[in-house]
């Protein structure tokens, strides 16, 4: 999720077990940089754009390790400022773990199990930015601040409670929309290996179904307040035929791996790339590569990955965002 939810459910929880014994604005701080910490692996440079991108969420979101660093911190806070050593490392245990499970909610991918597991875990029910679990958070750690006291926590849970519920709310809407997906799908004579549901941005009244069958990918967008119960999927290649000539390059195997399966490739000229189908839509991604190269004779040479993808133009895109997820059958811009 982003930085500012990350701040403020670390912020909420603080108060929420600290706030009767130290003040209030501190007990706030202390979560919000806890519940921050462990995205401070951006900061480290794995050497290319690849290893950046699949080693992100790594170490330093495992819970094993996060809760092993929570009563190294809080001891030193709690003979600092008083309150309680068990109540400090509670506090500090659950803005730190809660950080990667808030991360989990997300396509991207969590390693929430090393040391034991590398596998990047996702739900996928949430957007990486949704007003919905964040504004519930601020709304409550503002009025938890504001009135102190016992009416100002209860505000705060109320806040924490609210965005929790939403979280819920989201997986079951998830599970709803993947159901009629697959139904849809076998309508339509479809038989998809691979199944993605994910909210369009900032909601989860819109969402994006991916499937993806042998040598291509079915693109399609369901609405909660869409009628009937039938969907429309656009049909893409994946650009199967270059994956003989990818398998060596390591690059593209790590992105295979770590998009589970959702990816695409293409040769534009001489080079060749890999594209996350996770994050983005049809026809622009987040998170595209170029790899390797093909020479005149047909050998292929890796290449330092370098970032691709192009920005969707925001104006247009929430032009149709906005009137898509009421329940408008409009086409995704392209």
């Amino acid at each position: 999720m982003d930085s500012l939810t990350h701040v403020a459910l670390g912020a909420t929880l603080g108060v929420a077990v600290l706030g009767r014994r130290i003040a209030p604005w501190k007990a706030a701080l202390w979560g919000a940089v806890c519940n921050t910490l462990p995205d401070l692996d951006v900061l480290i440079d794995h050497g290319d754009a690849v290893s950046n991108m699949v080693l992100h969420r790594g170490h330093s979101h495992s819970l094993l390790w996060l809760a092993l660093l929570a009563p190294l911190l809080a001891a030193p806070m709690a003979r600092w400022l008083g309150g309680g050593f068990k109540r400090w490392w509670l506090a500090t245990t659950l803005a730190l773990l809660t950080h990667p499970l808030l991360d989990l909610m997300t396509v991207y991918g969590t390693r929430l199990a090393l040391p034991f597991s590398d596998h990047p875990f996702a739900v996928g029910s949430l957007f990486i930015i949704d007003p919905l679990v964040t504004l519930p958070l601020l709304g409550g750690l503002l009025a938890a601040l504001a009135l102190r006291g016992a009416r100002g926590r209860r505000w705060n849970l109320l806040g924490l409670a609210l965005s929790v519920g939403y979280i819920a709310w989201s997986v079951v809407a998830q599970q709803q929309v993947q159901r009629l997906a697959l139904a849809s799908a076998r309508a339509q004579g479809l038989a998809p290996q691979r199944v993605l549901v994910t909210p369009a941005p900032l909601n989860t009244l819109l969402w994006r179904v991916v499937l993806v069958q042998d040598g291509h990918y079915h693109e399609g967008f369901r609405s909660l307040l869409d009628r009937g119960d039938t969907m429309a999927f656009e049909r893409f290649d994946r650009g199967t035929a270059l994956a003989p000539l990818l398998r060596p390059v390591q690059a593209a195997q790590h992105v295979r791996s770590f998009s589970h399966g959702f990816y695409k490739l293409a040769q534009a000229g001489e080079e060749l790339l890999i594209t996350d189908l996770r994050m983005g839509q049809e026809p622009q991604y987040v998170f595209g590569f170029v790899v390797a190269r093909q020479e005149a004779d047909g050998a292929v040479r890796p290449v330092p990955p370098r970032q691709v993808g192009g920005r969707i133009d925001t104006g247009r895109a929430l032009a149709w965002l906005w009137p898509r997820m009421l329940g408008r059958p409009l086409p995704p811009p392209r």
